[in-house]
């Protein structure tokens, strides 16, 4: 069960440091780049940002990819992820010095024209191995965390860490329908009404059981991620757009997370909660 765990760590270190600041670059230059590339005549250019460093990640996932227990499925995924990261790496740095350097100013943006469909192709591979990579590192997790619940069930009956794995069992289940592409509506409904029934008989054990420890910031926490994430399926269900303050807050990027109903603010409350769960990793 260890030798299993820190090679899946491995792959869900890589995620966690790199996948989210990888796609926040990409916002970032479409922000102000149309899919066609620079012209030089933008009023406004914010350039893109860098991603962290890949030699960790590349270090940790080599030297897990022919550890026990073998899964050839995550091991290729991983690879594949590490080459992606690995190329995109580079190139963000190149693109990054090029604009805040505004060395577009001197050759006519003929540089960023040139970068952008190296740019382009190289996050679209990102995300390809990024996707493919989470969906095993998920199919893993999930399957340990529900043989995990049976144990507690079974060990310890419904208490308070039943209730608490639970809920956040089913809160990943809440993003994962959230960011599926194409957006399924009927999923999206399922997961929420399943997560809206953990968080209450969380927080209707706590009342009971003034032994619990489930502390009263965890249940706000849950509350929180259950309130945006049904505020942006109401989004998806009603087809509310954003309206233009919105839309330009959204471009920023580091701000997104304070529009309502937004992916932003679901992955902002999705982490205030794992770090909740965090603190309270003794239930």
């Amino acid at each position: 069960d260890k030798m299993a765990a820190d090679k899946l760590n491995a792959y869900v270190g890589c995620i966690n440091r790199l996948s989210g600041r990888a796609y926040e670059s990409r916002a970032r230059y479409l922000s102000w780049v149309s899919k066609a590339g620079p012209t030089g005549k933008e009023k406004i250019i914010y350039g893109t940002y860098t991603i962290y460093d890949t030699a960790d990640c590349k270090r940790k996932v080599e030297a897990v990819a022919t550890a026990e227990p073998r899964d050839t499925d995550l091991e290729a995924a991983g690879n594949a992820y590490v080459s992606a990261a690995t190329a995109l790496e580079p190139l963000l740095k190149d693109a990054d010095d090029y604009y805040t350097q505004q060395n577009y100013k001197d050759d006519k943006m003929a540089k960023g024209k040139a970068l952008h469909p190296r740019l382009m192709a190289a996050w679209e591979q990102f995300a390809a191995a990024d996707t493919k990579l989470s969906a095993s590192v998920d199919v893993i997790q999930d399957r340990n965390a529900i043989a995990r619940l049976a144990q507690i069930e079974a060990k310890e009956g419904r208490k308070g860490r039943y209730h608490i794995e639970a809920l956040m069992l089913r809160a990943k289940g809440v993003l994962r329908a959230q960011n599926a592409t194409p957006s399924d509506l009927n999923a999206i409904t399922a997961a929420l009404a399943a997560f809206e029934a953990s968080v209450k008989d969380t927080e209707t054990y706590a009342a009971s059981d003034a032994s619990s420890r489930i502390g009263s910031s965890f249940v706000g926490a849950a509350k929180s991620f259950l309130t945006t994430s049904k505020n942006l399926m109401r989004r998806v269900r009603d087809k509310v757009p954003y309206n233009s303050g919105e839309q330009m807050i959204l471009r920023t990027g580091s701000g997104a997370w304070m529009v309502e109903g937004s992916p932003a603010r679901l992955t902002r409350d999705y982490n205030q909660l794992i770090e909740s769960y965090n603190r309270g990793a003794s239930f």
